[in-house]
């Protein structure tokens, strides 16, 4: 359920004060990417019925921790609860969502859990995403600024069903990743199988 308050007449300084902080905490370049993913969001949403407001919060926060120290990337990502694996700890990077989820919970008071589970999972995904994540890890990967996000990329993906688009868009994903031999995050090859099956079976 959305916050009424959060959602109504607050929404606009709430976002203001997260791009205050991610302009003061990360790179020019990754804040430019963070608005083309909140803008993508929204197309994202306004294309499957999904609330707007929730897409571009998720998306103007998920990379607020980018630049964090490893330390302080395993210090804030510990807070949510959940184990932090190996393979998380050598490659802490991949904790940054898990970190700005908690720095959206306890300096802005976000509550949502729909935009908190999206920024914490954007990185790799997970099985059982909520629509709103779906709608940000699809955002993180065709923003305009994504060397294959052409016009004619994105209409033929928006044509799909958002189960199908996401599918399209890990199965090209995965494919890039073990092509170009980098190491890939354990669940990836479920995920893949999983939102493919899912995609079919509708």
């Amino acid at each position: 359920m959305i916050n009424d308050i959060l959602y109504g007449q607050n929404y606009n300084s709430v976002v203001a004060s997260i791009k205050d902080y991610a302009k003061s905490h990360i790179k020019q370049s990754r804040y430019e990417h963070s608005e083309r993913v909140a803008e993508m969001c929204v197309q994202i949403c306004k294309r499957y019925g999904l609330n707007e407001k929730q897409g571009y919060l998720a998306g103007i926060s998920h990379d607020i921790c980018k630049s964090f120290s490893d330390e302080d990337m395993i210090k804030y990502a510990s807070k949510d609860g959940l184990q932090i694996s190996d393979y998380e700890r050598k490659k802490t990077a991949l904790l940054h969502g898990r970190a700005a989820a908690v720095i959206l919970k306890e300096q802005f008071d976000i509550e949502d859990e729909e935009v908190l589970e999206a920024v914490a999972n954007h990185t790799s995904g997970t099985m059982g995403m909520g629509d709103i994540s779906k709608v940000l890890f699809l955002a993180d990967k065709i923003e305009p600024g994504r060397p294959q996000s052409t016009d004619e990329y994105r209409e033929k993906l928006f044509k799909l069903s958002l189960n199908g688009f996401l599918s399209n868009v890990l199965i090209e994903n995965y494919e890039y990743i073990t092509k170009k031999g980098y190491e890939v995050y354990p669940e990836t090859k479920k995920m893949v199988e999983y939102y493919k099956s899912l995609s079919e079976n509708e």
